[in-house]
């Protein structure tokens, strides 16, 4: 049995913003990842590839067969797994998950985990509507299950996932091998730890109504709701939690939310939806989804804990993209822990470049002293600057593509000669 009895659900935000919500015709996507405190989330890139038939590819735990081409995808992701927590695609796919728990158990074998079907759901999706159908596709060929955390301790949970494009976006929530998804056309939308899709189903698992009649959770004459089905939650218990008050956070904002409403969101603590504690803001990332699709999306991605002393450090898909160095973690190949039976037996040190510089300089930030003022000023202008270029990109374009094809590896510079002051 998963850790669901003994922790209460408290992880992890997913937000989307389209138009009219938005300015300027753009959609834009945003999520905290809440994990472990000691955890390190790591940002990679990884460039499209073809395959040949018979291909397969390792996942956290499963081996399974590979797409005859991946797509370009940027990442972030603890960097103790395969999958990933949330990201972007070439084609302006993005994917954020979250864990949830249902009336159905948790099962503690190995098979794919919810940040696996993130990644393989940017890597094989040019819609959000088409990851819906790759993500459903995949758990009905080899489930969700195992250990969710880099512990000795079992941490299960089923997944829901808010998928967005430059279109539109979609809500996917399971529970086991049962699923529902929402379309989102237009307006503001939030996932949590919580069932939410209820009445208002536009795709779903063949067998979820007569599922749900069989086990005695719908009576089959009632209009169908998924979450009142499915959930072990009375959503009227859950008024103050951070799903409902991260929807009035949007709500607040609507017909003027921007990529810098986004951020603000994220690093809200009075909501909790800034974590800090045992589970901890571990990562962070916003995106700018343009529906003109003659613009170039711009995702933000923080790759250090505690949003609100982090830098959104902006990437853009271009051609000639290289490996990000100071965020991406050591590898251990096949002597890593997590590899070897039984697993997480010990835990490597883990912590990339810009980590290990964060670490120290957040300690500083978070208290008055002057030199962590400093640093939080230094941080803050940068952020600033990016943004500008960000809005320069959105308004002209990006006529020499080698001004921007290392922006992101260039910020994470200037973020680590800030923490050298």
């Amino acid at each position: 049995m998963g850790f669901r009895n003994k922790c209460p659900p408290k992880s992890c935000d997913t937000f989307v913003a389209l138009p009219p919500a938005t300015i300027d015709n753009l959609i834009i996507f945003g999520k905290n990842s809440d994990r472990p405190s000691d955890e390190v989330q790591e940002v990679i890139f990884f460039s499209a590839a073809t395959y040949q038939p018979g291909d397969k590819v390792e996942c956290t735990y499963l081996t399974i067969d590979q797409a005859e081409k991946t797509h370009a995808v940027v990442l972030s992701r603890p960097s103790w797994l395969w999958g990933a927590e949330m990201g972007s695609n070439e084609h302006g796919v993005c994917i954020g998950n979250e864990a949830v728990w249902g009336k159905e158990e948790q099962d503690t074998k190995e098979a794919l985990l919810g940040m696996d079907l993130v990644r393989l759901g940017l890597e094989r999706s040019e819609t959000a509507e088409k990851a819906v159908d790759v993500l459903t596709n995949l758990l009905e060929k080899y489930g969700q299950g195992g250990n969710c955390m880099e512990d000795k301790v079992t941490f299960t949970y089923y997944n829901s996932f808010l998928i967005a494009d430059r279109k539109e976006a979609w809500i996917l929530e399971t529970v086991g091998k049962y699923w529902a998804a929402e379309k989102v056309a237009e307006g503001v939308r939030n996932i949590s730890n919580q069932l939410s899709i209820t009445t208002k189903i536009n795709k779903e698992h063949p067998d979820l109504r007569s599922y749900a009649k069989e086990r005695g959770w719908w009576d089959g004459k009632t209009e169908f709701n998924f979450t009142a089905a499915y959930s072990y939650q009375d959503p009227s218990n859950e008024l103050d939690s951070r799903y409902c008050t991260g929807l009035q956070l949007l709500n607040k904002h609507k017909g003027n939310i921007r990529i810098e409403t986004m951020m603000e969101i994220l690093r809200d603590k009075e909501s909790g939806i800034n974590m800090e504690g045992g589970f901890t803001t571990t990562g962070s990332m916003a995106s700018i989804l343009p529906m003109d699709t003659s613009l170039h999306c711009i995702h933000f991605l923080t790759a250090t804990p505690y949003p609100e002393r982090s830098v959104f450090k902006p990437f853009i898909f271009v051609q000639n993209m290289r490996q990000f160095l100071q965020t991406s973690s050591p590898s251990f190949g096949p002597d890593d822990p997590v590899k070897k039976t039984p697993r997480f037996q010990s835990k490597p040190d883990r912590r990339h470049v810009l980590y290990k510089k964060h670490e120290v300089a957040a300690d500083y930030m978070g208290s008055k002293r002057t030199k962590g003022s400093k640093m939080l000023q230094g941080i803050k202008e940068l952020e600033k600057k990016q943004l500008e270029i960000a809005e320069d990109v959105l308004q002209n374009g990006i006529p020499d593509t080698t001004k921007v094809v290392h922006i992101f590896p260039d910020c994470v510079a200037e973020e680590i000669a800030i923490y050298g002051v």
